[in-house]
């Protein structure tokens, strides 16, 4: 099948309606009927402002980059964008076409 990659950019410890914001994204996709979506927390990374997050053993409070994702429709993609816009959500996001399925497990023949 062929849909759309949505990958969103936040800090981990942004919030938005009191929730952290990658939370807020993923159960605001549920809410929306998008079946699935993923969060992941990045070791290291910079933004626009060339600031470097990165992980060390030792530190305890830092804010990250967390990559939420999901694999939709274009028609998904583009109403769960509207919905972010409506909400008034700054973040920074890329979109990409790709090629999608499943596998059952079997043994081919």
């Amino acid at each position: 099948m062929k849909g759309t990659y949505l990958k969103i950019y936040v800090h981990e410890t942004r919030r938005h309606h009191g929730h952290l914001l990658y939370e807020w994204l993923l159960e605001k996709a549920k809410a929306l009927g998008i079946h699935g979506g993923s969060a992941f927390r990045a070791i290291a990374g910079f933004g626009r402002h060339g600031v470097l997050h990165e992980e060390h053993f030792f530190e305890l409070a830092a804010d990250f980059p967390v990559e939420v994702v999901f694999v939709v429709s274009e028609e998904e993609a583009a109403r769960f964008l509207d919905v972010l816009r409506a909400e008034q959500v700054a973040l920074f996001y890329a979109m990409m076409p790709v090629e999608y399925g499943t596998l059952d497990g079997a043994p081919s023949a």
